[in-house]
């Protein structure tokens, strides 16, 4: 009976390890969904992505209670493209996330790659939590992650928490705060009502050609009204620039391709700052099903007409506490020398470019499912 034990403990593999270890979790969703997008230029593409709410992952948590107050904590996340079973980054084992930290009664420290402050407070900017098509936040390009941060976020106290994050460059020859990204955070949450501010920056490179900093400034506010919430948020930001994809369809300080959290200052779009404003609100129909809507603009403010405007209209549908399918349909609008595109929590891979975004005017359907685990 012994071995016959033991036998059924090694087939059953990382679900034996979760239940013999009550401490180490294994998580993740399963993301996918049917999209079509059709351009003014007549163009249209139909796929199946994943990620429009959460981009489908896999990931290992574990908490170590050390006493008065004080755990050890870790988080291991990969990101999955579910719809054909390869890896989000095949670059990177945990492309997600890949910490280790320590939480005490003053607060919780990490070191290592980790979610940007701003890409944590999602669920505080609209009804999609920031990711689907009709979002013009996330259309315009979100800072999500970065390698070798290290941070600090507080208790809450009084409705009030503090976040702090420096990823370092490790560039030779530079000292420690010369360049990297740096993050702060305040978030008030009490009752029916929420607001804060995110905030990102990040210097070029010694002697770049453009001196300017890469920022974003993300303002936020909401009210539960009961039946649902009503949310405004604000961006001011220089991040975007343009590759083969579209005029503006990339961002000059990413969280994959740029090594040692910096940029080269090469890139006058840096010299570029847009306003984003974006309202939206949901209603719950009943406790499994809600409805939202959302509406935004980008402002170009370097007058060289390269913003956007645009929203959508969705719906929820909770079949279980883990189980929800969900509809989009959204529109947008680029200026004459703007190249948006449509995203979600990732990239639909099924996506147009080029002469079929610019200036053009964007039309987007999403229906899809998403489980967690």
């Amino acid at each position: 009976m012994k071995k016959k034990f033991v036998a059924a403990c090694s087939l059953a593999g990382c679900s034996v390890l979760a239940q013999a270890e009550p401490n180490l979790t294994l998580y993740g969703d399963l993301d996918q969904y049917l999209g079509y997008i059709h351009s003014s230029s007549g163009k249209s593409v139909t796929g199946l992505n994943d990620g429009a709410i959460l981009r489908s992952r896999l990931g290992l948590r574990g908490v170590e209670e050390l006493g008065g107050g004080y755990q050890t904590r870790f988080t291991l996340e990969q990101g999955l493209n579910a719809n054909t079973g390869g890896a989000a980054d095949s670059s990177r084992l945990f492309d997600r996330q890949a910490w280790v930290g320590m939480n005490t009664p003053a607060g919780e420290f990490r070191i290592g790659r980790q979610n940007s402050i701003v890409f944590f407070i999602g669920g505080a900017i609209d009804y999609t939590e920031r990711t689907t098509y009709g979002s013009v936040i996330n259309t315009f390009g979100v800072p999500s992650r970065y390698d070798n941060d290290i941070s600090y976020k507080s208790p809450r106290v009084a409705g009030f928490q503090f976040d702090a994050h420096y990823a370092l460059t490790e560039t030779a020859g530079e000292s420690v705060g010369a360049r990297g990204v740096y993050q702060l955070g305040l978030d008030y949450s009490k009752g029916p009502y929420r607001a804060g501010y995110a905030g990102l920056w990040a210097k070029p490179a010694a002697n770049a050609q453009f001196s300017e900093k890469v920022v974003y400034h993300n303002l936020y506010a909401n009210y539960d009204y009961g039946k649902g919430k009503l949310y405004f948020a604000y961006v001011r930001s220089n991040n975007v620039t343009s590759n083969a994809s579209g005029n503006t369809a990339a961002a000059i300080l990413n969280n994959v391709s740029i090594p040692g959290n910096a940029f080269t200052g090469a890139n006058a779009d840096v010299q570029r700052m847009y306003n984003i404003f974006q309202v939206s609100a949901d209603y719950r129909l009943s406790p499994q099903w809600r409805i939202g809507a959302l509406y935004g603009v980008m402002q170009d403010t370097s007058q060289r007409d390269s913003g956007a405007q645009g929203g959508n209209l969705g719906t929820y549908y909770d079949l279980s506490k883990r189980t929800t399918l969900y509809g989009f349909a959204s529109y947008m609008k680029n200026d004459a020398s703007a190249g948006f595109r449509f995203s979600g929590s990732a990239g639909p891979t099924a996506n147009l470019a080029g002469a079929d975004i610019n200036g053009k005017s964007l039309a987007g359907l999403q229906a899809g499912i998403l489980h967690r685990f």
